[in-house]
């Protein structure tokens, strides 16, 4: 007579079979990377600007990334209101947690609301999904997304975080 095998049971054996043979991975085995860390201003540090990337000082990244940030602001607009709007491209140079140097570049957006009166960051955040097949080096093929907060004080820093999956 046969036993019928639990739904769960033979899931898990399929799948661990699956793993076994190399094909299926779980999302850290293929390159997925949870990412974060802090970050400021750096011009003595990162002033090494990749042509067209130098509108602002640089920005060095710690944690997961460790590097520098560079922008190119494409768009920017404040309303009466003091919401402020800018797009552009960011280019990273940087190692993902001690790995090999690369780069990749972002096509970023980012919102702000300014005090007019004193124009003062009062808040800040931005989303920057990476560029596809803008990655080299360590970052060859990367795909992901970083977000990063302004954390409004005296200095202002930043932290970010995000995925990042290699190629």
């Amino acid at each position: 007579m046969r036993k019928k095998m639990p739904r769960l049971t033979l899931l898990s054996t399929v799948l661990g079979g699956l793993l076994a043979m190399g094909l299926a991975a779980p999302a850290q085995a293929v390159g997925n990377v949870q990412i974060s860390g802090p970050a400021e201003i750096d011009a003595a540090g990162c002033d090494a600007a990749p042509p067209g990337f130098d509108d602002f000082p640089g920005l060095a990244l710690h944690g997961s990334l460790e590097g520098c940030l560079y922008t190119q602001v494409v768009t920017s607009s404040i309303t009466p209101s003091g919401t402020y709007k800018e797009s552009g491209h960011e280019t990273i140079v940087a190692s993902l947690n001690g790995g090999p140097m690369g780069t990749f570049t972002t096509n970023y957006k980012f919102e702000a609301k300014f005090d007019l009166a004193t124009m003062a960051e009062l808040k800040g955040r931005c989303q920057h999904p990476i560029a596809e097949g803008s990655g080299t080096g360590g970052f060859a093929g990367a795909t992901g997304r970083l977000d990063f907060k302004d954390l409004i004080g005296d200095p202002t820093t930043y932290v970010y975080r995000g995925h990042i999956k290699l190629g």
